[in-house]
């Protein structure tokens, strides 16, 4: 989960930066002609409203809609607030299309960074867990950029799980809805190569500070981490040597600021620490490693 500077993996974003860089979408076939000439009044709502990128999200709101009358109720929704992404219902990410249902978090940019880490710490026919999976977006990344994995995804958040899972089953993967570890099989126990948890790492106090496409239209659970916003990260760490293989990877977010009480947080529980940041992301990926040999006790 990302703080508020994150910038979103928005489906409109226009390349500005490293964050960007894997462009616009793809389009759907051309829009029929009713639409044709609707670009212009398109932009200038979208302008009024004050979005950043009036001329891509136009795009990809024309694109989506099913005609004139449905071009209006979803420029109308974007210009009241709604993230487009919700509105369009997908956002990209990793050079995917994500399905992201209303009240879903939204996969952001910059989380493709813990994607690049993960890939890099992998192998084919990796056992893969997405904790806090949202839309399922790390999983299916992880899925696409490995071969043969078999890939499990939870999150506490029913409107999550079900958005989840129209993303990960397509790539043989299973999300389970429950409180962390909880409703996961028992066979996976000490079976997990990587475990990505994009857990929530927001501080209560700064969650009103948040945009308000995030706070106002995103899971409060998605976002609020606790008094200093490592809460749901202590859950993860501590569970997490009785899941991993030997050998196997938790990787998660966190702010710079945060990145020292993680590593604390991982060596507490026995597992070594690494940090990567990423400044053109804006991003900061902290690593724990289970030993090569299974601690007593982990079963």
């Amino acid at each position: 989960m990302p703080d508020s500077t994150a910038p979103r993996s928005t489906a409109a974003s226009a390349p500005a930066s490293a964050a960007d860089r894997t462009g616009p979408p793809a389009s759907r076939p051309p829009t029929p002609r009713p639409l044709a000439g609707a670009t212009a009044q398109t932009v200038a709502a979208l302008r009024a409203a004050g979005c950043v990128f009036a001329e891509e999200e136009a795009r990809l709101l024309i694109e989506a809609a099913d005609g004139p009358a449905d071009l209006a109720a979803k420029v109308a929704l974007r210009a009241s607030g709604l993230p487009l992404e919700h509105v369009v219902g997908w956002a990209e990410f990793a050079g995917l299309r994500i399905a992201v249902d209303p009240g879903v978090f939204v996969p952001r940019r910059r989380t493709e960074f813990l994607v690049d880490r993960a890939l890099a710490l992998g192998r084919e026919g990796a056992v893969v867990l997405d904790l806090c999976c949202g839309s399922g977006a790390v999983g299916a990344a992880l899925a696409t950029g490995l071969r043969g994995v078999e890939l499990h995804a939870a999150d506490l958040d029913a409107a999550a799980v079900r958005c989840a899972r129209r993303n990960v089953a397509p790539l043989g993967g299973t999300a389970y809805e429950g409180d962390l570890y909880a409703p996961l099989p028992g066979r996976l126990r000490g079976r997990v190569d990587l475990l990505a948890a994009n857990v929530p790492y927001v501080p209560t106090a700064e969650v009103p500070l948040l945009p308000a496409e995030a706070r106002d239209h995103e899971a409060p659970l998605a976002l609020d981490g606790g008094p200093d916003g490592l809460d749901v990260l202590r859950r993860v760490v501590a569970g997490a040597p009785r899941w991993l293989a030997p050998g196997g990877a938790l990787l998660f977010e966190t702010t710079e600021r945060q990145a020292r009480e993680a590593v604390r947080i991982l060596r507490r529980a026995g597992l070594t620490p690494d940090v990567a940041t990423d400044e053109d992301m804006h991003a900061t990926v902290v690593v724990g490693r289970a030993s090569a040999q299974r601690a007593p006790g982990t079963d």
